[in-house]
């Protein structure tokens, strides 16, 4: 790294953002972290320090978001430790008459915000950034929280030319290191060293009655010797990361590297442990009187509620149907964050509210009064991040839903969800690994979104009238998520306002009435739409140009960028069905209609299949559209696009009427 930090020459302007990002508002030139252990005499402690220096160039006016920073500082669960932030400084510089004028930061703009009881930020905005402006900072911040070793991120919304971390980790600390994302190391090195820290200890003698004077002080050094592994991390032009269309979250997918601390031990010392097993955390939920306590009780207070509830229901599965759908349709759902309860049960059915993880809780509860075997499963949502297979990370865990054995057969539910049916799950749970949570561990269970499937069936048929014209009706099955998401939409508008948007996907020529939706409280099962149409322009003009697929035209690729350094994350599987029946206008030949033709993606990963028959009378079409899988990595972006782009491309084609003279 051939940057000196607070020294900025003319030529530094020069920069110039690398090939894959010349399109980039601003350029990281330099980011430069180390973390290491210092001992504190007076108190016999050891703290972390961190320091940090960036530069960075500002190309463009849209990268004067880089000139905001903000800088996160914690405080200890238990309250005994928290982040210090020292030394801060921070200039913006630029370029006057071919000189270098450098404006600091004033300590007074630097501001303090309480995102939580553990969580300070301090903000700061440059002053003097504009468009072609370098700016840079640097800061220590001193921690008492030495199990929290600062994590790096290598990549971010900009691209950055040089990113470098060091750690230099003492034996007595021992940290699992967890990687990620896929861009390559250009340094990834350890070398060891010694290191020794040096306390003052305080001891007093304690007064007695051989001894009745004041108290003597003495003053006793006190050293802690061992060996330590010296790290460093360095990536080299690290293309930036942007929100790319199917992105479950980019915390998955940048380059970075973090810390989880596992034990302390220091020399002839009982070590201390910081990070459970699998059972272990099992155990400890179990107890929990906000988790384990509240399920594995008898809960008795439930036995006249569940008769009335259950009714005649016959069999388990009834009885389950009845008992999920009483909570989904009669419990509120409140905002809430993790896996336990922040209230009693019996709260919640008083109140007919409560958390994901509290409505989710009370159902297995419930289920397990009716002798209904059940388990809660935790975890992530696709929002969060993936969780972890090897190590019980539990800040990873933000969601709980049902496992339920009915007839020996598995059923996952989510009372907390409105307007969803039994045995489906929102579509942010398909994260991958989950935990289920059992008496003895916590057993490993899978969500993929490959799993999931959306099907949907659109039949056009259009015909002459009597009139003359060119009248239709369409019958479309919608896929059961985007028939969630539609009950979700008219849960809050008028059932009337589903028809404005399919009237303007539908060509201006084209009138659509005679509306009616299906299903709509049917939450197991996918809504129908029907309605009718009207096509202009026919009996009137010579040449009329015809698109056959309607409004279900995927106008624009959802893969428009030419590179992708991160895989495509679907929130399903699916199979689209289009089927047109048509009969010619009257006083009207077809002059043109679009080929047929059948595109495989990857052999047996999708297909798009446009099939167009006619005879004298009548054109008959068929579109098929099947993507296999949900996830593709990024090696098979290019193929995915182009897939894409011929879609589209095929999709616009029309049909050409000529009028009969």
């Amino acid at each position: 790294m051939n940057i000196k930090f607070g020294k900025v020459t003319e030529q530094d302007f020069d920069v110039k953002p690398p090939s894959t990002d010349s399109a980039a508002n601003a350029i990281i030139v330099a980011d430069w972290g180390n973390s290491e252990f210092v001992a504190n005499s007076n108190d016999v402690s050891i703290s972390m320090e961190f320091t940090r220096k960036t530069r960075i160039k500002i190309v463009n006016k849209n990268g004067l978001n880089a000139a905001t920073h903000s800088i996160y500082l914690f405080n200890s669960f238990t309250g005994n430790a928290s982040d210090r932030l020292e030394s801060i400084k921070a200039s913006t510089y630029n370029l006057e008459d071919g000189k270098v004028v450098e404006t600091k930061l004033e300590s007074s703009s630097i501001f303090s915000e309480n995102a939580n009881k553990n969580v300070t930020i301090k903000k700061f905005t440059f002053p003097a950034a504009k468009e072609g402006s370098i700016i840079e900072y640097s800061y220590i911040i001193r921690s008492g929280i030495n199990t929290n070793l600062r994590p790096w991120t290598f990549q971010g919304e900009y691209p950055c030319l040089w990113s470098e971390y060091n750690a230099s980790i003492p034996e007595f600390f021992k940290y699992v290191t967890l990687a990620q994302g896929y861009q390559p190391f250009l340094i990834n090195t350890v070398d060891h060293s010694s290191v020794n820290f040096a306390f003052t200890l305080k001891t007093q003698t304690p007064v007695t009655s051989a001894m009745p004077t004041a108290p003597a002080t003495s003053f006793q050094p006190v050293n802690i010797s061992g060996s330590c592994d010296n790290h460093r991390w360095v990536m080299k032009n690290v293309p930036g990361l942007k929100v790319e269309p199917f992105t479950t979250t980019l915390m998955n997918h940048i380059a970075k590297i973090e810390f989880q601390l596992t034990m302390i031990q220091y020399p002839h010392a009982v070590p201390t442990f910081y990070m459970n097993d699998w059972k272990k955390v099992a155990e400890q939920m179990n107890q929990s009187e906000k988790f384990g306590e509240l399920i594995n009780r008898s809960n008795g207070w439930l036995d006249d509620n569940l008769k009335e509830i259950v009714g005649d229901a016959g069999s388990q599965l009834e009885k389950a149907r009845k008992i999920f759908q009483y909570l989904r349709d009669n419990i509120t759902k409140k905002t809430g964050f993790g896996v336990y309860a922040p209230t009693t049960l019996k709260e919640v059915w008083k109140n007919k509210t409560g958390t994901e993880a509290e409505i989710n809780l009370l159902l297995i509860a419930m289920l397990r009064n009716e002798k209904i075997e059940s388990f809660p499963i935790i975890l992530g949502t696709r929002n969060l991040g993936f969780t972890n297979e090897l190590y019980p990370l539990m800040g990873r865990y933000n969601y709980l839903i049902v496992k339920a054995v009915i007839d020996d057969q598995v059923v996952y539910l989510d009372a907390s969800h409105p307007r969803i049916g039994f045995g489906k799950l929102p579509l942010e749970c398909y994260n991958g690994h989950a935990r289920e949570v059992t008496k003895e561990n916590l057993l490993p269970v899978y969500f993929y979104a490959d799993s999931v499937k959306e099907y949907s069936v659109t039949n056009n048929f259009i015909m002459n009238d009597e009139k003359g014209g060119l009248v239709g009706s369409t019958t479309h099955r919608m896929g059961y998520y985007s028939s969630l998401t539609l009950r979700n939409e008219l849960a809050n508008k008028n059932v009337e306002d589903y028809k404005k948007p399919i009237r303007t996907a539908l060509p201006e020529n084209v009138e659509a009435f005679n509306f009616e939706i299906d299903s709509i409280k049917s939450y197991e099962d996918p809504i129908t739409i029907r309605y009718d149409t009207k096509y202009k322009g026919f009996g009137e003009d010579d040449i009329v140009y015809f698109n056959p697929l309607m409004e279900h035209v995927i106008k624009t690729n959802p893969f428009s960028a030419a590179q992708r350094f991160y895989p495509v994350e679907m929130p399903y599987s699916k199979e689209e069905i289009y089927v047109l029946n048509m009969e010619i206008p009257k006083g009207y030949i077809v002059d043109e209609t679009p080929k047929s033709t059948r595109l495989l993606l990857n052999e047996d990963e999708g297909m798009f299949e446009y099939i167009v028959k006619k005879d004298a009378l009548n054109i008959q079409l068929r579109m098929k559209l099947m993507i296999n899988k949900a996830n593709f990595k990024n090696e098979d972006y290019e193929t995915l696009r182009d897939f894409y782009s011929f879609i589209v491309k095929k999709q616009a084609e029309q049909i050409v009427f000529k009028k009969i003279k």
